[in-house]
This record gives C-alpha cells, sequence and structure tokens, in this order.
C-alpha cells in the first residue's frame, strides 16, 4: 500500500490544529487505559490500521493486557472489561456510528451512572479525536510501520 499525500507535510496547520485537540484529549484526566480502549475501538470499526498500530503499542507501554487487546472487539461478550470500560466503549461505537445509531437512550444512561458531565465530554471529545484520525489516515492511506516476523 502507498500513501497518498504526507498529511505533515502537506497541510501542517491543519495538523497543527489537530495537534491541539489531542494535546487537551491527553490532558483531560481520563485514564491512560481507557482513553486506549476507546482509541482501539473506534480504530477497529473504521479500520485505521495505523492507529490500530500506533494504540496498541501505547496501550501495552502503559500495561494493557495482549488479552483484553485481542477481546476488544468483542468486549460485550467477555467479563475481562468492568462497567465503567463498557458504558464508554458503547459510548465510542454510538458516537463512531452515528448515522447507524443516532445515539440510543440507554447507552447515555448508562454511560451517565460512570462518569460526570465534565467526563462525557472529555470522553466525547476523545472520540472525536480519534475519529477524526482515522478519516485522515485512512482516507490519505497512511501506512503503519512494518515488523519483520520472526521464525517460528
Amino acid at each position: 500500500m502507498t500513501p497518498r499525500i504526507d498529511l505533515f507535510k502537506s497541510a501542517p496547520d491543519a495538523i497543527k490544529a489537530m495537534m491541539g485537540l489531542e494535546t487537551y484529549v491527553r490532558a483531560s484526566g481520563l485514564p491512560t487505559s481507557l482513553m486506549e480502549l476507546v482509541k482501539m475501538r473506534a480504530s477497529q470499526l473504521n479500520g485505521c490500521a495505523f492507529c490500530l498500530d500506533m494504540h496498541a503499542r501505547d496501550a501495552r507501554k502503559h500495561g494493557e493486557s495482549e488479552q483484553r487487546l485481542y477481546l476488544l472487539s468483542a468486549w460485550r461478550e467477555s467479563p475481562l472489561f468492568s462497567d465503567s470500560e463498557r458504558a464508554a466503549l458503547a459510548w465510542t461505537e454510538a458516537l463512531t456510528r452515528l448515522p447507524e445509531s443516532g445515539v440510543p437512550d440507554d447507552v447515555y444512561d448508562e454511560l451517565t451512572r460512570h462518569f460526570s458531565e465534565a467526563e462525557i465530554v472529555r470522553l466525547s471529545m476523545l472520540i472525536v479525536a480519534i475519529n477524526g484520525w482515522n478519516r485522515l489516515n485512512v482516507g490519505v492511506r497512511a501506512v503503519h510501520p512494518v515488523e519483520e516476523r520472526s521464525a517460528a
């Protein structure tokens, strides 16, 4: 796969604006583990290999288990995710699949059981940011780093 354009070279001011949102999100006070799960789940839904690779690496660096990363796409069927993580993942899916879901009341109601209004806004901004990055990277066909496979 060949990238179409280099976002950083083609429109540095646009990327600077996105980085401003990213800086806000990183300093929002949301737990790093939750942020990485949300970024991974949205990236799975959007088919963004570049972001999946990046955030899987980041999640591992912050202590996330391989098992939870492998089971993230099936989080509803796994006991490995907390109730607050489940609420955040359902919110992530609803906002990422907005035309399909319309953000159901039950998803929002469950979210309010685990997060304050300010946290909901911060979480929503995280979801906005990762969906934006996904759309940019998928659109320009950004290529993730490739590691050599070791012999079995």
